[in-house]
This record gives structure tokens, sequence and C-alpha cells, in this order.
């Protein structure tokens, strides 16, 4: 539930950006120093690094068959590499 509010809110705020002809620039100027924006993208971050393993392994197991340790080591990494690349996509649009 949380990561579908976080999806339609990215949506929104890409059309509204998209029809008011915002700039990168102008979209940053509206995004550096906001705490709300930084604490909403990083609620939309963790969602995606819980839900992005739990679709992989039910893709892993149905297309592989693959179960077991090997796969939630993989699936460890997965989501510690997108905690720690999502932060700092998020922290680079905060500063």
């Amino acid at each position: 539930m949380v990561l579908g509010v976080c999806v339609f809110v990215h949506l929104v705020t890409i059309i509204v950006a998209m029809r008011g002809d915002l700039s990168a620039a102008a979209i940053l100027e509206r995004t550096q120093g906001n705490w709300l924006w930084f604490v909403f993208y990083v609620v939309f971050l963790l969602a995606v690094v819980v839900h992005a393993p739990v679709g992989m392994r039910a893709v892993l197991d149905e297309w592989l068959g693959w179960r077991g340790t090997g796969i939630d080591i993989l699936l460890v990494i997965l989501a510690l590499a997108l905690g720690i690349w999502g932060l700092r996509a998020v922290w680079g649009v905060f500063v």
C-alpha cells in the first residue's frame, strides 16, 4: 500500500513538473533543503527496498526454481544495493 501511494505521488509530481515545463534545475530548486520531499523519498525508498527482493524471490523461484540460502544472500545484497544507491539519489536531490 505504501509503495503504491508513493508511486502515485511520484507520477503526479512528474506530470505536474512536465506540464509546468520545469527544467531539472527548477525541480532541484524546489527539492533542495525541503524536508518533506526528503522524508517522502526515504519512505518511498524503504518501500522499494522491502518490495523488490520479495518480488524477485517469487520471480526467481517461479522461473528458475531457485530456493535456499543462495537466493537469500542474493536478495540481501540486492536490498542493500538498492538502499545505498537510493539513499545517494535522495541525498543528492536534497542537498
